[in-house]
């Protein structure tokens, strides 16, 4: 699979594996709830448990109705880019990636729903392989990026200039 059928895929509606910047991430885009529910299906997640949504920029926050104060920013600022996943209201929490691919291909899908490509409860996958046993051909592409030896993202929140750390 090439990035740029993948990408052509994501800006479909469809869902995929690939290595974001921490781990291998189930992807679709956000703001499709088609896309989200089928995201969240595979995933056999409750609907109440948020997805991390990664995000080209900072200006992608609007979509989500998200207006970061100047205190907010500059917390923000010292996370990203990087690998910290910043929850901003109860349904939603963003990531911008450090990685420059990563943005280039959200800068042409839209922000991306992309919790970790494993089933609730399992562990998340390190490889392609993994990932495939987990959802077989239920997705719609695998983009392999070797072994994923990473975390998941560091998740924080912040309150009241104050930031809380969630993992």
């Amino acid at each position: 699979m090439t990035i740029k059928r993948a990408i052509k895929i994501l800006q479909n509606g469809g869902v995929g594996v690939l290595p974001t910047d921490t781990i291998y991430g189930l992807v679709g885009q956000a703001q499709k709830p088609e896309t989200v529910a089928r995201i969240y299906r595979l995933k056999q997640r409750r609907p109440d448990k948020p997805f991390i949504i990664l995000i080209s920029d900072l200006a992608e926050l609007k979509k989500f109705k998200i207006k970061p104060t100047r205190s907010m920013l500059k917390i923000i600022n010292r996370f990203w880019p990087g690998p910290t996943s910043i929850i901003f209201t109860k349904r939603v929490a963003c990531r911008l990636p450090a990685s420059h691919r990563l943005r280039q291909l959200l800068k042409q899908t839209g922000p991306l729903a992309a919790p970790s490509a494993n089933p609730e409860g399992r562990p998340p996958a390190r490889t392609v392989a993994q990932a495939k046993k987990y959802f077989g051909d239920q997705v719609d592409f695998y983009l392999a990026g070797g072994r994923i030896k990473k975390k998941p993202s560091r998740l924080i929140a912040i309150k009241n200039g104050k930031i809380i750390v969630i993992r």
